[in-house]
């Protein structure tokens, strides 16, 4: 099961790189160090301003 979920995720990567025209390599760099940890980021930084507005409202 989970060789099967590599392998088409494998694929699609690769499909989407030929869609994109650009290298799987490049297409992997473009996703795993830059797409992924600025949407962890953007995340993050949301949590906590929604915590912080969350405390002010309980407080009033």
């Amino acid at each position: 099961m989970t060789e099967k979920l590599y392998w088409y995720c494998t694929d699609f990567c690769i499909n989407l790189a030929n869609l994109l025209a650009i290298s799987y390599e490049a297409f992997n760099i473009g996703l795993f160090l830059i797409l992924f940890p600025a949407t962890t980021i953007i995340l993050v930084v949301r949590l906590l301003f929604l915590k912080l507005k969350s405390c002010k409202i309980q407080t009033s």
